[in-house]
């Protein structure tokens, strides 16, 4: 059976990216259909299936749509980040995106296709009915999956296993029954240092995880990245001032650590990974108490016992329990126009921010016409990895921050949006230290990104 769709927009994911942009679009164009279609059973994308620990990284105000704000926008009141923002847990992010939902449908404008594939030809198939859906050629197709990230849970570990080595997932750590003599984590990035911090919180000593790291990661200081202009605009301003002069970008991150903006685990090893997520000091002091620490690049195969990195090898315990940490959580698949003739594909718009960027999407395709002009003030950037794709997204989010605040509307929108990281909001009381960020941008800004520009090649 095939049902025809009368509808102006199908949006192809329904996580993070894909439900900022239909919030937007709904919320500021006139008598526009959407049919919002994804694989899994509800919306919140990859948080449905995510480790039961995990927290945004970033402050909560910085995530979600642009309708609401995800938590209460309020300071942490105890625990080792008091006077930090609060950061949202797994449970909480799904039910606001389902609370998202609610409001969306309720417009009478939006409707939602959980279970269902996109098959790629302007068509879909529920994955439980077997009923097909198809749209017609005057209906615009949004990919919000171009940038859809892996997690452990739903993709296998990137090296082999042997048949009697004990592997799991990050998402089972929480569901053991048996304590190992030895964990091996697998992974350099967010979900590997949410795991190690997870593991020490709940006794494990430190000398009984061995930490496999393929490459070192930089990421920022929690503390400065905050939904507070004098604190987001003086990282910002620290940023360009680091880079102007600079020979390198290695310099760049060490003037950076000099200034606590950027965090390095291990002071004697020089980082080449930049994806940047944030990380406390405190979540820093205890990873620096794990010593055991593997540097021998990716690790192909894991032997009871051992494990092995091309001409290398190193001993484990033999009842060793692996943790896969290792899924690309991040994708780098290059940059597309967002507006094409034939698809609207959602990416990263303003450095680090995907819920912004998304939201700004649906904003511009809400209130302009010609695709053209849509792609001349919203080009996409990219994610951070290695430091030149770093710089990248510092100095392509930066051109594109300047092209849509030159728009009189989009810069009035973006102001009432938290999920803003730039913005100051009406009725912020003025500060020194605000007054000295602001300065500092306007004299650093233009040849700091200038000189990004060159450094990232």
């Amino acid at each position: 059976m095939t049902r025809t769709l009368e509808v102006d927009y199908l949006v192809v994911g329904a996580g993070a990216m894909g439900m900022a942009f239909t919030d937007s679009l709904v919320d500021h164009a006139a008598d526009v259909r959407v049919a919002l279609v994804d694989r899994r059973h509800g919306v919140s994308g990859h948080w449905l299936a995510a480790y039961p620990f995990v927290r945004l990284h970033q402050s909560s105000a910085f995530y979600g749509v642009a309708s609401t704000l995800l938590g209460g926008g309020q300071l942490q009141q105890r625990g080792p980040e008091k006077g930090l923002q609060e950061r949202a847990s797994q449970p909480e992010i799904c039910a606001y995106y389902a609370k998202v939902l609610d409001r969306l449908v309720d417009t009478g404008r939006v409707e939602f296709f959980p279970n269902s594939e996109y098959a790629g030809d302007r068509s879909f198939t529920s994955r439980v009915s077997g009923e097909r859906f198809e749209i017609g050629p005057g209906c615009r197709v949004v990919n919000a999956r171009y940038l859809a990230p892996s997690i452990p849970a739903e993709k296998a570990a990137p090296f082999g296993v042997a048949d009697d080595v004990r592997l799991i997932p990050v998402n089972e750590l929480a569901q053991l029954d048996e304590a190992p003599s030895q964990y091996v984590v697998v992974g350099a990035g967010k979900t590997a240092t949410d795991a190690c911090i997870w593991l020490l919180a709940r006794g494990v000593a430190p000398d009984s995880i061995c930490w496999v790291r393929a490459r070192e990661p930089w990421m920022y200081n929690r503390a400065h990245i905050q939904p507070d202009p004098a604190i987001f605009l003086g990282a910002s301003a620290d940023i360009v001032e680091a880079a102007v002069g600079a020979e390198t970008l290695d310099e760049v991150m060490l003037r950076l650590e000099e200034r606590d903006v950027v965090l390095r685990i291990d002071r004697t090893v020089t980082p080449t990974m930049a994806k940047t997520p944030t990380l406390a000091t405190w979540e820093l002091d205890q990873l620096r108490t794990l010593e055991n620490v593997v540097r021998l690049g990716h690790l192909q195969t894991v032997d009871r016992g051992r494990l092995t990195f091309g001409d290398a090898s190193v001993a484990i315990h033999k009842d060793a329990l692996v943790v896969h940490c290792a899924a690309d959580g991040l994708k780098y698949p290059g940059r597309v126009p967002v507006w094409r003739p034939d698809v609207i594909t959602l990416q990263a718009i303003r450095a680090g921010f995907p819920s912004f960027g998304a939201a700004v999407t649906g904003y511009i395709e809400a209130t302009r016409d010609d695709d053209d002009e849509k792609n001349r003030i919203c080009s996409p950037s990219v994610y951070g990895n290695s430091l030149q794709e770093w710089a990248q997204m510092i100095v392509f989010g930066s051109r594109n921050a300047a092209a849509y605040t030159a728009e009189p509307d989009i810069k009035e929108w973006a102001t009432g949006v938290a999920l803003n990281p730039a913005r100051t909001p009406p009725g912020y009381v003025p500060s020194q230290a605000l007054d000295d960020a602001t300065e500092r941008l306007a004299k650093y800004g233009p040849p700091g990104i200038a000189r990004l520009a060159e450094l990232m090649g």
